[in-house]
């Protein structure tokens, strides 16, 4: 049951953030399709080769096999970024107000405690990659309205609020990799360990959603960078 609730969020999720990220963009309804399909065509590869057991322990020697498809990905997105200008600026013409609320659905990290719970996941992984992402979704939702209606002194918390939403990624892939069976620099060895994560539906996770909501991140640092309005409080609380 929770591995079909985790199939329905993470593609609900993923569908959002290809929507709003792609399809608010001035470029042409060809374009627009391109991306998309790529985007469709990724998670389908994704979902393919973890179906075949290509994410479990051992299937990339001692390295943990999902850091593959994370890396790939992040690269492409990151990548396109630094040097497709025309990528750059249609993610950075997005209103502030949705690139905040896109990280909503990063309540969605409830799942992880209730795997723990069910001893599918073990700490610290689990409890901290849950909350961090329940704190960062739950916060998301007031800052998204206050950033919509334009409110004032919104810098600061903004930026604590990015700061602290990459932070909760950085350490949770830190810790999935730790964490992570089969892999000879294991140092948590609670059992057992991330190896849902390396399994339908949980490896869209580290493989798709994590690295694009790295992305929206950068996103929102650079558009508070770049409001005259809010650049200076931002710069303080960075």
């Amino acid at each position: 049951m929770l591995d079909m609730i985790g199939a329905i969020a993470g593609t609900a999720i993923y569908a959002v953030l290809v929507g709003v990220l792609v399809g608010p963009s001035r470029e042409s309804v060809p374009t627009k399709l391109v991306a998309c399909a790529a985007a469709a065509a990724w998670g389908v590869m994704i979902v393919a080769i973890a179906a075949l057991g290509g994410f479990g322990p051992g299937a990339a020697g001692p390295v943990p096999a999902p850091v593959f498809p994370f890396a790939a990905c992040l690269a492409l997105l990151f990548g396109s970024w630094f040097f497709i200008p025309r990528f750059r600026d249609a993610l950075l013409a997005l209103p502030l107000s949705a690139l905040v609320a896109l990280n909503a659905g990063r309540v969605g990290g409830v799942l992880f405690l209730l795997l723990a719970a069910e001893g599918r996941l073990s700490a610290p992984f689990a409890p901290s990659a849950g909350g961090g992402d329940i704190i960062t979704g739950l916060l998301a939702i007031p800052l998204a309205i206050l950033a919509w209606r334009g409110a004032d002194r919104l810098a600061t918390p903004l930026a604590l609020w990015n700061a602290f939403g990459i932070l909760d990624l950085i350490v949770a892939i830190s810790l999935g990799l730790l964490s992570a069976p089969g892999t000879p620099f294991r140092i948590f060895t609670a059992e057992p360990g991330t190896l849902a994560m390396t399994t339908l539906p949980w490896i869209l996770v580290p493989s798709i959603l994590v690295p694009i909501y790295l992305l929206v991140h950068l996103t929102i640092a650079m558009k508070l960078r770049a409001s005259p309005r809010l650049s200076t409080a931002a710069a303080v609380a960075g």
